[in-house]
């Protein structure tokens, strides 16, 4: 179906490996698909090509996006030089407002499904804008769960600096996926107010 798909959660519930299993799937039908993820993940500013890789070892590769980026021109160049089937999108919490109404487009006009993959909020619990915008306009949600230490479903990111404390201020964009654990809301409120090992289960 030719619609806007949104798969968000906590970091490490995989939803790479979501992604990159969902592309394979359509590789293995003959089917072309278009995979993009961010440039916060690129090894260089002038590229134009990454690579998503999931925390269990997949990996596959990827045209990149940056906030000005046309994703609707390119994937409607892309179309035009060859059958494309589907796309995929991984971290698509850093799309701006108007790659999100891009990607619809995308959907409304060109025919395609568009898959998103996502965080919904920030260490701080706030919405991302890519995030906010596929809440708002996607025509399908979907939540990847994990779990918190505690058993329960972790809904927030907790970033810890390099002492291991939690960090309630700074830039909403940290891409070292070591500094961060999920947790229930439960424990992330706790772990802003207490140290590190507030955040881990007791030995």
């Amino acid at each position: 179906m030719s619609k806007l798909y949104f798969t968000f959660s906590a970091m490490n519930a995989g939803k790479s490996a979501i992604l990159l299993q969902a592309a394979h799937n359509y590789g293995e039908r003959g089917m072309a698909v278009m995979l993009w993820t961010s440039g916060h993940h690129a090894a260089s500013p002038e590229d134009e090509m990454g690579e998503i890789e999931s925390r269990i070892g997949l990996r596959a590769p990827a045209h990149i996006y940056r906030a000005g980026t046309n994703m609707f021109a390119m994937i409607a160049e892309q179309k035009t030089a060859g059958a494309l089937d589907a796309i995929f999108i991984d971290e698509a919490q850093f799309l701006t407002r108007e790659q999100v109404w891009q990607l619809a487009r995308v959907g409304d006009e060109l025919g395609l499904p568009v898959l998103c993959y996502g965080l919904r909020t920030d260490f701080q619990g706030k919405l991302f804008e890519g995030a906010a915008e596929l809440l708002a306009i996607a025509d399908d949600l979907r939540e990847a769960r994990t779990i918190c230490h505690c058993g329960r479903k972790a809904t927030m990111n907790l970033r810890r600096d390099a002492s291991g404390d939690a960090v309630t201020e700074g830039a909403q964009v940290g891409v070292a996926k070591s500094d961060y654990v999920s947790l229930c809301r439960k424990h992330w409120l706790e772990s802003l107010e207490k140290p590190a090992d507030a955040a881990a289960p007791a030995a």
